[in-house]
């Protein structure tokens, strides 16, 4: 009698289960906020140097007519376009640029301020402090670091909530949250913010995944694939919803701000939302465990027999037994998952699926403001694809199979964005089209790897091989911020650079065994002949049979 049976004579996904997991789903979209935020914290609008006879406290950008830029800027032999970063060392007068006046070269000089374009944004951290030109990697480096903090989130808040707790660790995620979100509203400078940013970003996983864990903990089998993708749809609400910040409020620090404060509502969360009972009789607990059930029970209408906590005392007391002899054994690590062949193969094909999976997400989302049109209906959409996306797996992983799933979609998304090459600039919609048929493809492709990859790892490794997973796909998320930059040079060469990744590892997905239906391997033995094609040996009968012909033919 395991905890799962409890859950199923209790009710898999009872009244008690229903209003706990809601309020779990809500804090993950303040984590979108967070996540998402840097795509108006950070951005990028259009400047120019500040020329010598421009006065800095009331020029504004369009204070100078593009038709004269060629006369104050030289211009970009990679991109085509007018070198803002540079100006022409002349006499800047009226009849210069306006043409009536002939110049003569005396070189460019380096810009030492910069003028901005409000009509989009009406300023963010980029334009405080002039991160542009020849610190534009600092706004890169800025949100890579955020997600340096969700790796390193995941380790440590992972760490404590198997220690200390779920509840605890939540609680201490989400306080610590709050207070360096809205440090980084404030922040004086760059240094500051970005510390603050990426210990944003560790609490991100602390807040997001407890609560995750908390609420797969209490649900059933049966509803576990229904509950594992309904959260990451609540996710993509609060994508969305970080439009809708942006749009009402202009001022970068006030909107850092704004998307930290909904983080109090869930302070209340510690008068409502128990400790995972599975942690619980995990740690010996179980007369606490017992309460929590009792209090679930009571809420769905059923008995609990007091037969059933006297097996999960027995069953918990074994478990321990069984945890001691465990430690004292070598403990599993990742290079079990390289050291035999099949099992090598299938592991780095995974940790690729899981960097291509993660940068092309993110760099995807991150780069709406990149795409041309209206950036806060880009980035609306980038969100709202995702929704139908999940609703997909919903439908048809355990229909047509993991791998069917995840090759078909990283090839879809390989192909839309790598359509992008042959979109013509005047059709813009297209482009923006292409980008989001790949961004939904792609949603779907990640919500699979996870079913997907803890059904190919043996049982002794699955956790190690999860981790190794998962800090591969923070290495993508980390350098995507650094691939969009690259849109500076030409607006689809993200896109494209996304979508011969999504192509490439849908294919190399193929070589991958399906795990719909199939027993998890659980030794390493399991997992090195999972997927691995076997020769078949001559029965007894046929070797007789052979024997015997031998021997007539002789």
């Amino acid at each position: 009698m395991g905890y799962d049976d409890v859950i199923t004579h209790m009710g898999e996904f009872g009244r008690y289960q229903k209003r706990i997991y809601l309020l779990l789903c809500l804090p993950a979209i303040v984590c979108a906020f967070h996540k998402l935020a840097g795509v108006f914290l950070l951005a990028r609008p259009e400047f120019r140097c500040l020329l010598p006879h421009e006065d800095a406290a009331s020029v504004r950008f369009e204070s100078l007519p593009r038709e004269q830029w060629t006369r104050a800027y030289p211009n970009d032999s990679v991109t085509g376009k007018s070198d803002t970063c540079l100006y022409f060392n002349v006499d800047y007068t009226g009849d210069y640029l306006s043409g009536n006046q002939t110049w003569t070269q005396n070189g460019t000089l380096q810009c030492s301020s910069y003028v901005y374009d409000q009509s989009k944004y009406l300023n963010s951290a980029v334009t405080e402090w002039d991160m542009v030109c020849s610190r534009s990697l600092l706004s890169a480096t800025s949100d890579s670091l955020f997600m340096v903090g969700v790796l390193l989130g995941s380790i440590v808040f992972g760490q404590m909530s198997d220690k200390l707790g779920r509840k605890p660790t939540f609680f201490a995620s989400l306080v610590t949250q709050l207070i360096f979100g809205v440090i980084a509203g404030v922040a004086p400078e760059y240094f500051t913010y970005t510390i603050s940013r990426l210990i944003v970003g560790a609490t991100t996983s602390g807040v997001f995944l407890v609560a995750y864990v908390i609420a797969m903990e209490m649900v059933g089998a049966s509803y576990r694939l229904f509950a594992g993708v309904a959260v990451q749809m609540f996710f993509s609400v609060g994508f969305m919803l970080t439009a809708g910040f942006a749009y009402f409020i202009h001022d970068w620090r006030w909107l850092q701000i704004s998307l930290t404060l909904p983080g109090l509502l869930f302070m209340c969360y510690y008068w409502i939302v128990p400790e995972s009972a599975r942690w619980l009789l995990s740690k010996g607990r179980n007369e606490e465990a017992f309460v929590i059930i009792e209090k679930a029970a009571k809420e769905n209408r059923v008995e609990i027999p007091s037969v059933i906590y006297e097996q999960l005392i027995e069953e918990a007391a074994e478990k321990k037994k069984k945890d001691e002899l465990a430690a004292t054994q070598p403990s599993a690590s990742v290079f079990d998952l390289l050291r035999f062949p099949n099992l090598r193969r299938k592991t780095l094909l995974i940790f690729f699926d899981w960097f291509v999976n993660s940068g092309v997400y993110y760099g995807l989302s991150w780069n709406t403001n990149n795409l041309g049109g209206n950036q806060l209906v880009n980035f609306v959409i980038s969100g709202a694809v995702e929704i139908p996306a999940y609703v997909l797996l919903l439908f048809t992983l355990n229909r047509w199979g993991r791998r069917t799933i995840l090759c078909s979609t990283m090839l879809v998304a390989g192909v839309s964005l790598l359509l992008t090459i042959i979109v013509p600039q005047s059709m813009n919609w297209l482009l923006i089209a292409c980008a989001m048929i790949g961004k939904m493809a792609i949603t779907s492709s990640y919500g699979t790897i996870y079913i997907f990859t803890a059904e190919q790892f043996p049982t002794v490794v699955r956790n190690v091989g999860l981790g190794a997973s998962s800090m591969v796909a923070r290495v993508g998320g980390i350098l995507a911020p650094y691939l969009n930059l690259l849109g500076e040079i030409w607006r689809p060469l993200p896109l494209v650079i996304c979508g011969a990744l999504s192509f490439t590892a849908g294919l190399l997905s193929l070589l991958l065994p399906e795990t719909l239906n199939k027993p998890m391997p659980e030794t390493i033995q399991d997992g090195e002949n999972f997927g691995k094609r076997q020769v078949r040996r001559p029965s007894k009968e046929e070797e007789l049979k052979v024997m015997i012909n031998g021997k007539a033919t002789s």
